[in-house]
């Protein structure tokens, strides 16, 4: 799930942000130990990820003309 926003401010250039949340799972998982009062003990281990990317964009024209629309 993400959300972000770009914005065009000088012919060919961009500046963009965006916001991701990479659902991974999580994990239980036990561990052997001397001590008695720790050995049950599970650990919930969560492998989500948050990623923010600041982005500067230059558009490239190779062609010389604009982008075709489809009309339909």
């Amino acid at each position: 799930m993400g959300v972000g926003f770009e914005y065009g401010f000088a012919p060919n250039w961009s500046v963009g942000i965006e916001y991701d949340h990479l659902f991974m799972g999580h994990n239980n998982n036990t561990f052997s130990v001397v001590n008695p009062i720790i050995a049950g003990a599970a650990n919930r281990i969560s492998e989500d990820i948050d990623m923010v990317t600041l982005r500067v964009n230059y558009h490239f024209n190779w062609w010389g003309a604009p982008p075709v629309a489809a009309r339909y």
